[in-house]
């Protein structure tokens, strides 16, 4: 039998993530011929086909199901050897990190990432998904590398980051028929409201200060995402309440104005999160150095303006 290659492993991880052998092959930086003799050789060793094609995808037998937490452990521990004696080059790198995050961060925060990474690290390249009830497993698990949010859900097992405070704004029609320049408690409850429910975004401070304040709010449309919002309510009479740093960026492309709103609500901390699995993996540190240093502090709010 052949010596078990750790290359090979690393092959056997990313199929299981992606699905699929191209994409483990590309976010690996190898040949997908090279990836298909990897897997080939795997079979072999194991006497398993370990990973069947179906419309789904590359789906694992139940062999590669019980031998996963295995091989994941094993790259982990020597990871972590060689974590203080390895480098990243980002010059030369050639990787694919995926990150989670908001609507609202793609919007305002990932063309700067994108313009840095197109100067100083031309073969580092991005996936992107929305933050979900299943980021955590998916952090934990290595299928994406950070998330970048407002996500207290996650706690044992994982590190955190702040990057910036938020806080949150109204937005209006320019040409609200009743609004002016300042929006009143009694104003903030006869008018019609939508709202959006989204992970990872603060919104459930919203709710629960309303709640808590007793508030009426006439709900007419409930969204599930940030990026229609502001051309809804440049057509409509609605109000929404919104992270200031989206605001702003939704300003100068509707015609909407901001408003502080009637009350008080508390500002939360946007944090990047990864797992401990992680956390000495070189690519991993560099690419969360890399968001701090650009979005970190007042930095972040002033450049997504």
């Amino acid at each position: 039998m052949a010596k078990l290659d750790l290359e090979w492993l690393c092959v056997f991880d990313e199929i299981y993530k992606t699905g699929s052998v191209s994409r483990a092959a590309e976010r690996l930086g190898l040949a997908q011929a090279a990836a298909s003799t990897m897997l080939n050789k795997l079979r072999a060793h194991f006497d398993d086909r370990l990973f069947a094609r179906t419309a789904q995808g590359m789906q694992p037998t139940p062999y590669a199901q019980r031998i996963l937490p295995h091989v994941r452990e094993a790259l982990a521990q020597i990871e972590q050897a060689r974590g203080s004696r390895s480098s990243f080059d980002p010059a030369r790198a050639q990787r694919n990190f995926r990150i989670c995050m908001t609507d609202i961060s793609e919007v305002v925060l990932l063309p700067g990432l994108i313009d840095h990474l197109r100067r100083t690290a031309t073969g580092v390249h991005l996936e992107t998904e929305i933050i979900s009830t299943d980021s955590g497993r998916r952090l934990a698990d290595g299928e994406v590398d950070l998330a970048v949010g407002f996500m207290p859900q996650l706690d044992a097992g994982f590190y955190q980051q702040t990057l910036f405070m938020q806080n949150f704004v109204c937005l209006v029609a320019q040409t609200h028929p009743r609004i002016g320049d300042r929006l009143t408690r009694k104003r903030f409850e006869a008018e019609a409201h939508a709202v959006i429910s989204s992970s990872g975004t603060g919104h459930a401070i919203v709710d629960k200060t309303i709640a808590r304040l007793g508030l009426k709010r006439d709900v007419v449309v409930a969204l599930s995402s940030f990026l229609s919002v502001a051309r809804i309510v440049a057509h409509t009479e609605l109000i929404v309440i919104v992270p200031r740093i989206l605001g702003e960026v939704l300003a100068t492309q509707e015609p909407v104005k901001l408003l502080d709103p009637p009350f008080t609500l508390p500002p939360y901390a946007v944090k990047q999160h990864w797992h401990e699995r992680f956390h000495a993996d070189p690519g991993n540190a560099w690419l969360r150095r890399t968001v701090a240093d650009l979005f970190s502090g007042a930095k972040a709010a002033g450049r997504a303006a």
